[in-house]
Order: structure tokens, then C-alpha cells, then sequence
């Protein structure tokens, strides 16, 4: 089950994605600068800043899960990416409301 509506910008909260992770095999974009990418992330995120998220190609099947510091950047990346024709799904509040583990950093 994924927990994706049928709206161009659907959301979730950060809660909703540490179930999901630990359920689910799941594409999980961190569309923050590389270097906040590397001072902590989402063990399972890969970064695509999002300067370059209209180059993001991938399966069109499942949703795409996407993460940035407090959730602005990451629903415009929604935005983006759902005019491309993918199930977007903004991470309300971003890695400021993450209480799950992180790697990189300090």
C-alpha cells in the first residue's frame, strides 16, 4: 500500500515515511545541496539537488518520495516532477520534522 493520492501534489509527513521505509522498498530523493546532503541524510535517500530535478529520469510505476530541509524545495521538486508524468510525494516538513536515523555528518 503506498500512501499516494491522486493529487498533483501529494504529501505525506516525515512519520509517514520512517513506516514506509521500514515496510517498503521505496525511491527516496533528498533534492537538498550536496553539502547539506552530506552534513546528514535519510540512510536510504539519494541526493538529486534540485537545480537538477527536471533531468530525473526513473520508473514512472511506483511513487517518488522527496525530502529537502523543511519541505519547500522538496514540493516544488513534486511539482516538477508530476508535470513529467511521476507519483511526487513532498515530505511535509522535511529533515527538520526526521526523528528516524541519519548518516553523514557529524
Amino acid at each position: 500500500m503506498h500512501l499516494f493520492k491522486k493529487t498533483s501534489s501529494a504529501s505525506i509527513t516525515a512519520a509517514d515515511l520512517e513506516k514506509l521505509l521500514k515496510s517498503q522498498k521505496i525511491t527516496l530523493l533528498d533534492v537538498r545541496s550536496p553539502q547539506e546532503y552530506q552534513s546528514g541524510h535519510i540512510v536510504k535517500a539519494r541526493n538529486w539537488p534540485l537545480e537538477r530535478i527536471a533531468d530525473y529520469q526513473g520508473s514512472k510505476d511506483q511513487p517518488i518520495y522527496l525530502i529537502c530541509q523543511s519541505g519547500g524545495r522538496s514540493q516544488r521538486a513534486a511539482g516538477i516532477l508530476s508535470k513529467k508524468g511521476y507519483k511526487a510525494v513532498n515530505i511535509r516538513g522535511g529533515m527538520a520534522s526526521w526523528q528516524g536515523r541519519i548518516t553523514g555528518g557529524k
